[in-house]
């Protein structure tokens, strides 16, 4: 019998199997679709998430177009916040393809020793027995383990089997597609953020003189077909507009919603939630595959204890995953409330402008390597991204 079952084969599963794996735990990891696969997203992995993969040792593999940090453009303003160095760390971020990044994830865990990975396996239900997951049913065999993680995405059949999910009031969603620039452009090597009224811009730059154009808005505000939204969404930034003249589109146009979900808790007897089944925060700040690494990394550190011994080290992982998150919480409400306030958000711009080191404090956050305000032992050992000893 395995002693962990992990649903979702993406970039938390994955992780979370190769590492345990390494420390000698027996994984089943069953993935839904096969792979390359892929996925809307922004594709930006911030410097915190670049360390996960320099000490799984696939940041080479992985690959990836630098960036230095973030910069934002509201109407004929702009600034650039770029990320602050940190002991141990890259002093930048990658963008890379999820085609690409799942794929090496996937495939470095199925080459694990005591990994089992499945493809096309379908997770149809948790066991659960005297109100305690016991393992899951899959293509209709029941498999046991002592622990369940739930890594399976942003609509996570589990979290709702497991009775864990809460509705979000608000409903926003995103639409992404590559493009190859054409010849004598280059990608900038910055996250360009246009900040529009009514909806936001993301470019990204990727490997290969591509990049990523993401948009984010309100999903009542959709009244015409994606296609025709996506068009006029790129023509509404005239740099960004310029930037893509003569550009291929490689992709078809991609679409998720919602951009947020929230977990009544992110464990209960025999399972932990993992990476956005555990509850997202809406992508407007763009940590979401960084924060999918952390927190694997954290509960391997935490398992490796013994996955027999639940509850006793469930709850404090818990405890330590919302620890690390609150800044980038508070962060993100904070911007998404200025993007529902124009005039303030072209104010602040303009403090972000003035304020460079300000600027680079708030893109830390953002990218997993400062803490908003003075923070816990534990918040502070995880922005340094030094090792967490587990007592």
């Amino acid at each position: 019998m395995a002693d962990v079952l992990i649903s979702g084969g993406g970039i938390a599963g994955s992780t979370l199997a190769i590492l345990l794996g390494r420390q000698g735990l027996a994984v089943e990891l069953f993935e839904r679709r096969t792979f390359p696969k892929d996925k809307a997203c922004g594709e930006g992995l911030m410097p915190a998430g670049v360390g996960v993969l320099q000490r799984l040792g696939l940041a080479e593999a992985v690959g990836g177009a630098p960036f230095h940090g973030v910069r934002y453009h509201f109407g004929k303003q702009s600034a650039e916040g770029r990320f602050p160095r940190t002991a141990g760390l890259p002093a930048s971020g990658r963008g890379q393809r999820r085609l690409h990044l799942d794929a090496v994830l996937f495939e470095t865990a199925a080459a694990t020793p005591n990994v089992a990975a499945h493809t096309g396996a379908q997770v149809e239900a948790p066991l659960i027995e005297n109100g305690r997951v016991i393992g899951l049913l899959v293509d209709g065999q029941p498999c046991r383990a002592p622990l369940v993680v739930a890594a399976d995405g942003v609509h996570s059949p589990l979290r709702h089997q497991a009775g864990l999910h809460v509705s979000q009031r608000r409903h926003r969603y995103g639409a992404c597609a590559h493009f190859r620039l054409a010849p004598g452009h280059a990608p900038s090597p910055w996250v360009d953020v246009f900040a529009c009224r009514g909806y936001e811009l993301y470019v990204t730059p990727l490997p290969g003189n591509e990049v990523l154009v993401a948009g984010l808005a309100d999903a009542g505000a959709a009244r015409e077909p994606i296609e025709e939204t996506f068009l006029r969404w790129r023509a509404s930034a005239p740099e960004l507009a310029s930037r893509l003249e003569g550009a291929e589109q490689t992709s078809e146009i991609l679409c998720s919603s919602p951009l947020a979900a929230r977990a009544r808790a992110g464990v209960a007897p025999g399972i932990a939630l993992l990476g956005d089944a555990a509850g997202f925060l809406d992508p407007i700040t763009g940590g979401g595959m960084t924060q999918a690494l952390i927190s694997a990394e954290l509960l391997a550190q935490y398992a490796v204890r013994g996955v027999e011994q639940f509850p006793a080290w469930m709850w404090s992982f818990e405890r330590d995953r919302q620890a690390f998150l609150r800044d980038y919480r508070w962060l993100t409400r904070m911007v998404l409330w200025l993007a529902d306030h124009p005039r303030l958000a072209e104010r602040a711009l303009s403090l972000l402008r003035s304020s460079p080191l300000l600027f680079a404090h708030l893109v830390g956050v953002s990218g997993g390597v400062r803490r908003l305000l003075p923070g816990s032992k534990l918040a502070c050992s995880l922005a340094a991204r030094q090792p967490l000893v587990v007592e």
